[in-house]
């Protein structure tokens, strides 16, 4: 009974991760319609997927004992899938500085990954090992990746706008974060609970401070230098042509009255 609880709290810990891993894609549905990340950070992409990366390696056999943490395979390896699309479409829609500021993150991220990996594989020769070793390494990403938001909310409060911070983005950090907390319980293990006792937290903190700054509204966006220079060359074409308008109706009226006389 037990084991069946636990496999359906996996199940629905994998429904709400993978809307977890979706929710991005209205905000990159509106960089690729702007073509500009604005003031959006890839910072919590690139952490989500060393997130990713490692809990991916640590539910495989060749960590975990054969498949007994399945589930946690399967959502990560589709969030890779998710992160690596996200962060290519924000270093393609980035400027020079951003595209730099993403390789210098997410190359060092896939090289630390890789070592992880390997010492796994071939320095410890048990499975005891291999999952204290890439659970620890995989605890400090999960936090950082729970941890990521801060900056953003730091944003919100700044701004008192809730603009660069989606609702659903926080929402099913929270539900996903809890499901995990309660599947890690059931299971006995540290490494899946840990970062999910900071990270439910922080989704509800998230929530609290969505709630609080929501009737905020958007950010107006100021008009720009280009766009003001159009109007008020419209303007003036529109000032002439009523001028010449009044000069024709003048010189009409004009050859009327001499007409006449």
């Amino acid at each position: 009974m037990a084991e069946r609880i636990r496999l359906a709290v996996g199940i629905m810990g994998n429904a709400a991760s993978l809307l977890l891993y979706a929710a991005p894609v209205l905000t990159f549905s509106r960089v690729i319609r702007r073509k500009s990340t604005e003031e959006f950070s890839c910072v919590p992409y690139i952490i989500a997927l060393s997130n990713c990366f490692l809990y991916t390696w640590y539910g495989l056999p060749i960590v975990s004992y054969h498949w007994e943490n399945f589930p946690v395979v399967t959502i990560n390896g589709l969030g890779i899938l998710f992160e690596l699309s996200f962060i290519a479409i924000y270093f393609y829609f980035a400027s020079a500085n951003g595209k730099k500021k993403v390789a210098m993150i997410t190359i060092p991220v896939f090289v630390l990954f890789c070592i992880a990996a390997i010492l796994s594989a071939f320095a410890f020769h048990d499975h005891h090992h291999r999952k204290a070793f890439i659970g620890s390494a995989g605890l400090v990403a999960s936090i950082a990746m729970y941890g990521s938001p801060l900056v953003v909310m730091k944003q919100v409060i700044q701004t008192k706008s809730v603009e660069f911070m989606p609702f659903y983005l926080s929402f099913f950090s929270l539900l996903a974060s809890s499901l995990w907390m309660a599947y890690g319980l059931l299971s006995h293990d540290l490494v899946l609970t840990s970062p999910n006792l900071v990270g439910t937290p922080l989704g509800i903190l998230q929530l609290l401070l969505y709630c609080k700054y929501k009737k905020t509204g958007v950010i107006e966006e100021k008009p720009q230098k280009w766009e003001l220079e159009s109007c008020s060359d419209k303007s003036k074409q529109q000032l002439e042509k009523l001028d010449d308008e009044k000069l024709k109706q003048h010189s009409q009226s004009t050859h009327d009255t001499d007409t006449k006389t």
